[in-house]
């Protein structure tokens, strides 16, 4: 791993790049013998030829996912880092305080220039530094304005309201075109839960203001108590930028463990924190299937992948506030065989009940959005799996009206709550499925301050 420590500013990218064909063909040659595995037919021999050929086939698997993962990294470091030509890379900080479907509303954002495995942080700005575009900057789906609206191509803040990254970071990218006159190579995004995983690699960090950042207390300082301390949103913004490039720097300069960093990025890329958009096409097919992508959720032959996301309607940071938990169940009762699903989402707020007068009024929005204050407003988009029929959805156990739609083939219901301090709802959203579908259960759900966690329904018949 000293490798790939940077020297003198700059990471070696030479032997990457001399790894990379032996990697490749590691990864070829796993993929094989995984598909091969799959195909023996082993349920008729006794137990322990058939368990010893299950834990087989599950290894090698898991080795060829992982070795996937590291080819595919081998392929795209070194020209994301300059090896061939410079390259310029637009960062967005998604703030989970304020959700949005891929993360949080994109506040603080930089312009990181890579050069020969070189790191520099050229241009930082706020969004509230871009234009207030009358019209969307690039033309929308008609999917995506029927649900989220034009806004998401007209304000920085709003073009993560679509779980589409690759639209997100598109929109992005043409702003800061309009804005500075710079084309990006690609667009990055973090969050604040990604930064505490970096600072476990890198250790704790001094800012200009004097607060120590650390893995600890990272999350807690800029999604909590700098709303408390700082009340202009200009230095709010000016408290991001410095905890975002105080970051980086320790990054560049080589102050983080390799391993750790490595670690950090694959925990927070798990997690749907840290997503990647290429303008280069050879580098964006490299990326378009994995979870670096950003894209809708995958269904395959053995998973379901549901998508439960998440967007502000309050005008306010309380998304800090708000818990939210996923339920997932599937049942077949009908006599064609097609199943029935649920996605059960349970949304609390967990503000205290004085919130509209404890809690800044930045952070509750000061009902200048007709919330409120303390108030949580959020709009739920459930992705149902293409070919799902939409059976309707109940608000703790009352049927309710609701947005069916679609988007790039997905049917979708949007639901709108609102929770006062210490409220909770339970909204449960019913598909049914094709005949003979029915397998696992997964769901893809808006990252936010804390980690999602989804449960097994139990369902019954009638």
């Amino acid at each position: 791993m000293a490798d790939f420590s940077p020297v003198d500013g700059a990471v070696n990218l030479q032997p990457i790049i001399d790894a990379q064909p032996k990697i490749s063909s590691a990864a070829t040659s796993l993929d094989l013998a995984s598909a091969r595995t799959a195909e023996i037919e082993h349920l008729n021999t006794v137990p322990v030829v058939r368990q010893a050929n299950e834990r087989l086939a599950v290894g090698l698997r898991d080795a060829s996912a992982g070795m996937d993962v590291l080819n595919r990294a081998a392929q795209l470091l070194p020209a994301m880092l300059g090896a061939t030509e410079p390259r310029n890379y637009l960062l967005l900080f998604q703030n989970p305080a304020e959700p949005r479907s891929s993360g949080g509303i994109p506040g603080a954002v930089a312009m990181v220039g890579t050069d020969n495995g070189s790191l520099a942080l050229v241009k930082q700005a706020s969004s509230v530094d871009f234009y207030k575009y009358p019209d969307p900057v690039l033309p929308l789906p008609v999917d995506t304005r029927a649900l989220y609206g034009d806004i998401t191509g007209r304000y920085l803040q709003d073009v993560t309201l679509t779980p589409n990254f690759e639209l997100s970071a598109q929109l992005a990218h043409e702003m800061w075109r309009l804005e500075f006159g710079v084309v990006a190579d690609g667009v990055i995004s973090i969050d604040p839960v990604t930064l505490s995983y970096v600072l476990e690699a890198t250790g704790p960090i001094t800012l200009a203001s004097g607060d120590v950042l650390s893995a600890e207390n990272a999350v807690q300082l800029l999604l909590v108590d700098v709303y408390a301390r700082y009340t202009d949103p200009d230095e709010l913004d000016n408290f991001f930028a410095s905890a975002a490039s105080a970051v980086f720097t320790a990054v560049a300069v080589g102050q983080a463990d390799p391993a750790e960093l490595i670690r950090a990025f694959a925990k927070a890329g798990d997690e749907d924190r840290v997503m990647i958009w290429s303008s280069h096409e050879t580098d964006q097919a490299v990326l378009s299937d994995t979870t670096l992508a950003g894209g809708l959720p995958i269904s395959t032959d053995e998973v379901e992948n549901f998508g439960v996301f998440l967007n502000d309607a309050t005008g306010s940071k309380m998304g800090t506030y708000l818990d939210v938990n996923v339920g997932l169940g599937a049942i077949v009762c009908r006599s064609d065989g097609r199943p029935n699903y649920k996605v059960q989402v349970t949304l609390t707020n967990t503000a205290p009940a004085d919130a509209a007068t404890t809690l800044p009024a930045y952070v509750t929005g000061g009902g200048w959005f007709g919330v409120t204050a303390g108030n949580i407003r959020t709009i739920t988009s459930v992705y149902g799996v293409p070919g799902m029929e939409n059976l309707g959805v109940l608000q703790d156990d009352a049927e309710i009206s609701f947005h069916p739609t679609t988007d790039s083939g997905y049917p979708v219901s949007a639901v709108t709550t609102e929770l006062k301090p210490g409220e909770s709802t339970v909204v449960t959203y019913n598909w049914l499925g094709a005949a003979n579908s029915v397998g696992d259960i997964a769901a893809k759900v808006t990252p936010g301050p804390m980690n999602h966690t989804s449960q097994e329904l139990t369902l019954q018949c009638g």
